[in-house]
């Protein structure tokens, strides 16, 4: 896992709160309570990352799915060459290590996620910290800036907003009607995206 701390921060909608966890990196700043306005103008960005071991810096596919004024605009799925020649969760995700050994390396691929994170007020994610945590953890291992936005995590939105338990993917797309095909990236990240949807549809009702 990626090393810093993480806060809680809230987002209050009609009374509904949004959780999510954002990475400090200045020591100084631990106690901070962090805010971020979440509203149906909102843009941001659904991830899911799929990896092929248990190192961080693993992923072997990542989902993207871009939202702005409560629309899909933008979906995008990458198979990614992880670091080392080995896929232990291929029973998982069913990416094999052929899947991805002529596939770019994620610095290679960076040029082409990045435009799609630009200008969104936060990313969204169902269990935020591991997908936040193999973000970080790539974009250490090639030398790339971290991405600066709060991270929304979808399990505990899930939890706040319909009280839902258990909170894995499958339940909380069964529980709101949504298809998906879970552990395919985009699928994955599209669904968290619907999440969010929903859940800022149910407060401004």
């Amino acid at each position: 896992m990626a090393s810093g701390r993480y806060v809680l921060f809230h987002s209050v909608i009609h009374a509904v709160t949004l959780i999510g966890f954002k990475k400090l990196t200045d020591g100084s700043n631990a106690g901070q309570r962090c805010q971020i306005t979440i509203a149906l103008m909102t843009s941001f960005v659904a991830l899911d990352f799929e990896t092929a071991d248990h190192g961080r810096d693993s992923a072997c596919a990542i989902g993207l799915v871009r939202v702005e004024n409560s629309r899909i605009v933008e979906r995008v799925h990458y198979l990614i060459r992880p670091p080392r020649p080995q896929i232990l969760f291929t029973h998982i995700h069913g990416i094999c290590w052929s899947d991805v050994v002529d596939q770019p390396e994620f610095g290679s691929l960076w040029q082409h996620i990045a435009p799609v994170l630009e200008g969104v007020d936060f990313l969204a994610a169902h269990n935020a910290q591991f997908d936040q945590g193999v973000l970080y953890a790539c974009c250490d291992a090639h030398r790339i800036t971290r991405p600066s936005h709060p991270f929304v995590c979808t399990v505990q939105l899930a939890r706040k907003t319909w009280k839902l338990y258990p909170t894995k993917l499958p339940n909380v797309c069964e529980y709101l009607g949504i298809d998906l095909n879970h552990h395919q990236a985009l699928s994955d990240a599209e669904a968290c995206a619907r999440i969010v949807l929903a859940s800022l549809k149910s407060t401004t009702r």
